[in-house]
């Protein structure tokens, strides 16, 4: 598969590329600066500079865009908006990596992990701003997206064990009452469903057994 991974250079996008790279896909890192992964291919330009035409040819985009700072913490929606700009209509996909703090935790779905009382409070802003890009993005009727949700724990050191479970919309713990997974098994969830495409304009979710 042709695969172009947006925000290539951070941890979780290093990773998955490399998975992709390893499983023989044909990969492009779209950076703003020098290529740090081992992706075959270098797009160097701002997500928000991508036109169309950079796009073409594309089965997957797959986007690891983060910001972290409140003054560009909507440019996780503006994200969004632009990208359905660039593929909706198309029979590309695009695979975002999400965050923990959207999963519901009652079966009404209506309170967030974000929302609960045990939710740490330097986190919430990141987390609601990624729940509100999850929100934005189920709008889209156009678009062949997929959000990938990461566990609770998110471990950028943690071991690559090649397992994990597959879960969906609802905060989900492990046979150990956990919730946590490493970047490294993130990475193969995430290039599994990039090869399966099975759940196209839905969101999954990904924990460590």
């Amino acid at each position: 598969m042709k695969i172009a991974v947006v925000a290539a250079n951070g941890k979780a996008g290093q990773l998955i590329v490399e998975e992709a790279v390893k499983r023989g896909h044909d990969v492009t890192a779209i950076v703003r600066s020098e290529n740090k992964t081992q992706a075959q291919h270098l797009l160097k330009k701002d997500l928000f500079d991508l036109i169309k035409e950079d796009l073409a040819g594309y089965d997957v985009v797959a986007t690891a865009f983060g910001a972290w700072t409140p003054e560009t913490l909507p440019l996780h929606s503006k994200s969004i908006e632009h990208f359905n700009d660039l593929l909706a209509g198309t029979s590309m996909r695009l695979l975002v990596v999400g965050g923990a703090g959207s999963l519901y935790v009652d079966k009404e779905k209506k309170v967030r992990l974000v929302d609960t009382a045990e939710f740490p409070a330097d986190y919430k802003p990141l987390a609601s701003a990624q729940a509100y890009e999850l929100d934005l993005l189920r709008t889209k009727k156009d678009l062949n997206w997929t959000f990938v949700s990461p566990a609770a724990e998110f471990i950028p050191d943690g071991a690559r064990t090649g397992e994990y479970i597959l879960a969906g919309d609802f905060f989900t713990v492990n046979e150990a009452g956990e919730s946590k997974i490493s970047y490294a098994d993130y990475a193969i969830a995430f290039v599994d469903e990039i090869e399966s495409g099975k759940h196209i304009q839905e969101r999954i979710s990904v924990l460590g057994k």
